[in-house]
């Protein structure tokens, strides 16, 4: 057996994870070691642009429904168990895992000590064996990077084995089908199995976290993009799904980058899990999204993407593969980030949404109740699509903008939200980047510049003391006024030329909102119960 690379202390892997008899072990490489290893193994090609490319083989997105916790004596009664979080047997994870290990002997590993979290007081550090060396180098790009003389000291906390060549057998290994994520909280590891979609170690992290910080630490997880003012107090986070504008609202020349997805809001401060970007690349383009594209160079790995007709040149229009084609970057990839990935707590709270029905308001001001019942809601809107003349919007909810790494119960993260918002000035907005002047297909999409120069508003005050006017049903609060905004656009009714086309639209929409609601009743306060929208007879 050979050893690669720098090691410190606690580096013997069969103390500590039981693989024995491993080939050769890669510790800690440089991005460019990782590379040559991945085109010397035809794993991956280098682009024009720099970057690696390489395909993660069956599946091109995470698998939730093979995403299994361990029930035990830690978690059973604190885990919100369901279609979420299903439960796994110890007894079944320790079999499992002892075949992995049997699977991983001889072979060659490339191991990886990060950590995560960027406030001080949160780092958990994590060491990450993989089977292959884009794997590694992913989990290099991002979490956080300790350096040389924390490499030299270094003690994981938490522990993730990822081998996608080993597939499970579902019926003598408990699991639904041949790959498998596993969280195990009292082992405090991860084992990925069958999948080779890097997604799967930087989401088993998140939930990770999801778990201890808000249930051990009482500080908030969450799942969203945060940037500060130039100088330095004036925090402002953005949650929001998929195709609602996350990432490109909080792109703004004249703030600074924490962090485009994963954060954690303790007293008084709100901090970066992560140590880079995992983009979406599909239609990518320079006058789209600039920070994107220039990050994707030397270091950055292309996940499943397509090429221009005999060459290197990536072709992000291409989604032969999957829809689903990503980068991931390190966060310095990025121009005017904040350092470390570190912000006060927040002046202002941004809840995106498109919605495609064309009902809720470009910009309203939440309640606290109010935030608590849209955190837990979690709404966007998105158009079905053509397939047998189906174009009707569909709604979406996913409670706390991230349903799929919620260890617990979406009560706990609102509460926690409520919390923090008592006895504060914080601002908590609902922005729609969706439709106005009616629903896809007879309305048009909000203009970027108009939802850019409502956020610009809030941010800078100007829309604390405008008059206000209140939205029926919803009951939200809608300025009047916005500076560099048509007033005509601030109230949606305004805009649909059919009013009782809009009152039937927004009822039917708050009667959906209502019955996702069921299903947190039983665990969620009265006062966040009261502030969802009142459907009319």
């Amino acid at each position: 057996m050979e050893i690669y690379g720098k090691k410190g202390k606690n580096t013997d892997l069969e103390a500590l994870l039981g693989l024995k008899n491993l080939g050769a072990q890669f510790w800690n490489l440089s991005p460019a070691e990782l590379v040559e290893d991945s085109i010397i193994l035809g794993e991956g090609m280098l682009t024009d642009t720099g970057a690696i490319a390489i395909e993660t083989g069956e599946f091109t997105g995470r698998s939730p429904k093979d995403r299994f916790v361990v029930c035990d004596e830690k978690t059973e009664n604190s885990v919100w168990w369901g279609d979420v979080n299903i439960k796994f047997s110890p007894e079944k994870f320790d079999a499992l895992y002892d075949k992995m290990k049997a699977h991983l002997e001889e072979a060659d590993v490339w191991v990886r000590d990060c950590y995560a979290c960027a406030d001080p007081k949160f780092k958990m550090n994590i060491r990450v064996v993989t089977e292959t060396p884009w794997a590694n180098q992913f989990a290099y790009n991002m979490f956080l990077r300790p350096t040389s003389e924390e490499i030299e000291n270094f003690v994981p906390e938490w522990n993730i084995v990822c081998a996608p060549e080993f597939k499970a057998d579902p019926e003598v290994d408990g699991t639904r089908q041949a790959n498998f994520a596993i969280l195990n909280f009292t082992k405090k590891m991860i084992i990925i199995g069958g999948t080779g979609y890097t997604g799967e170690i930087k989401k088993g992290i998140f939930s990770v976290l999801n778990y201890i910080l808000p249930h051990e630490k009482n500080t908030l997880s969450m799942h969203c993009s945060a940037n500060i003012g130039n100088e330095g107090h004036d925090t402002a986070i953005f949650f929001g799904l998929s195709g609602t504008g996350k990432t490109t609202l909080s792109s703004d020349e004249n703030r600074r980058l924490i962090g485009d997805d994963e954060h954690g809001w303790d007293g008084n401060s709100v901090f970066n899990f992560e140590g880079g970007c995992y983009a979406k690349t599909i239609d990518l383009s320079r006058e789209k999204e600039p920070q994107i594209f220039d990050a994707i160079k030397f270091g950055a790995i292309l996940e499943n993407i397509g090429f221009e007709e005999d060459s290197s040149t990536p072709d992000y229009t291409d989604n032969s593969i999957t829809e689903n084609t990503r980068v991931s970057y390190p966060i310095h990839y990025i121009d005017n980030i904040a350092v470390p990935s570190v912000g006060t707590a927040p002046k202002n709270i941004f809840f995106l949404t498109a919605d495609a029905f064309g009902v809720l308001p470009p910009i309203s001001r939440l309640t606290k109740e109010q935030a608590m019942y849209h955190f837990m809601s979690g709404y966007t809107a998105k158009v079905a699509g053509t397939e047998m003349g189906v174009t009707e919007p569909t709604t979406t909810f996913s409670a706390c903008f991230g349903k799929a790494f919620l260890p617990l119960h979406p009560a706990k993260y609102a509460e926690l939200l409520g919390k923090k918002l008592d006895g504060t000035d914080i601002k908590v907005w609902l922005i729609n980047t969706g439709w106005t002047g009616g629903s896809y297909g007879t309305g048009s999409r909000m203009k970027l510049s108009y939802t850019r120069a409502m956020i610009t508003a809030a941010l800078t005050g100007k829309l604390n003391d405008v008059e206000y006017q209140k939205m029926p049903i919803f009951d939200l609060q809608i300025p009047k006024t916005c500076e560099n905004v048509p007033s005509e656009l601030l109230n949606p009714r305004d805009t649909w030329a059919d009013k009782s086309a809009f009152d039937e639209t927004a009822n039917n929409l708050a009667g959906q909102f209502v019955k996702n609601f069921e299903q947190y009743a039983a665990e969620t306060s009265e006062a966040i119960k009261a502030a969802a929208p009142k459907v009319m007879a």
